[in-house]
């Protein structure tokens, strides 16, 4: 049975009720374990909602952590540290590229858009990683969301792609170091879903009903059905598993040549 009771979850990248991050939140919340949440402290009223919507899974610890601040990451981690000793389980749900590296040519991606998408998306794991792993005293799991942009051509995902594949890089190389100290990090390749951060690629509505029509399971995921996965790999039922890429994406992943519904049913 997936039983969490008694481990401490620190989990990032709660935007609104519709954020895939919330999902994993409420499916941890679910299999008993103890909830932190951190939130971008970048305007008081988003943040009063965030504070809102998070009310039901009881968090003991909710701290603003600006991953671009080295000094609010280490006081975020410091704040866990105090407040419950140790850390068993970190959900990494930060992904961000300016709108306009999102559309048109990805050959004319600006440096400055590069940096920035590489730096929030991919390189804030390592980060987290490293400042987390003295309070995983006891082992651990880590789990981040990825996409399939980072292995295969989506149209409009362009510099966000080359994120996603540098953070699906640094699953492994992190499972590999963190693995002697019992700490396991794996990826979650999700389907598309409608959330605010999927809203800035373009014709983001178009690839959603292409995967309702040609994944094996004719529809795309929930964030609910992500937070199950993640709460399996946090949980000791996953113990072998670690330096993954596991995709919950209703089978889109497996397809070669697509069909559309009207052509499988001639």
């Amino acid at each position: 049975m997936l039983n969490l009771t008694g481990k401490n979850a620190l989990v990032t990248g709660i935007a609104n009720n519709r954020s895939i991050a919330w999902g994993i939140a409420q499916q941890l919340h679910k299999a008993g374990a103890n909830i932190g949440i951190t939130y971008l402290p970048d305007e008081e009223r988003r943040v009063k909602k965030i504070a809102d919507l998070v009310e039901p899974v009881q968090p003991s610890l909710f701290l603003p952590c600006n991953v671009q601040d080295d000094a609010q990451i280490q006081s975020t981690f410091d704040a866990v540290r105090d407040k419950w000793g140790r850390l068993d389980i970190l959900i990494h749900c930060l992904a961000f590229a300016n709108k306009e590296d999102l559309v048109g040519s990805f050959a004319n991606t600006s440096r400055a858009g590069f940096a920035a998408a590489l730096d929030i998306s991919a390189y804030s794991l390592i980060k987290l990683c490293s400042v987390a792993q003295p309070l995983m005293t006891e082992g651990g799991s880590v789990v981040t969301l990825t996409y399939l942009g980072g292995v295969k051509v989506i149209p409009n995902y362009n510099v966000m792609g080359i994120a996603k594949a540098a953070l699906e890089m640094n699953v492994r190389y992190l499972a590999s170091e963190l693995g002697p100290q019992n700490i396991r990090v794996n990826a979650i390749s999700a389907g598309p879903i409608r959330t605010l951060a999927s809203s800035a690629v373009g014709g983001i509505l178009d690839m959603i009903h292409h995967v309702e029509q040609v994944a094996p399971l004719r529809r795309t995921v929930t964030q609910i059905e992500v937070g199950n996965t993640a709460a399996f790999l946090c949980s000791d039922l996953s113990s072998g598993i670690t330096g993954q890429v596991i995709y919950v994406d209703a089978g889109y992943e497996i397809m070669g040549m697509s069909e559309s519904k009207g052509e499988t049913e001639r």
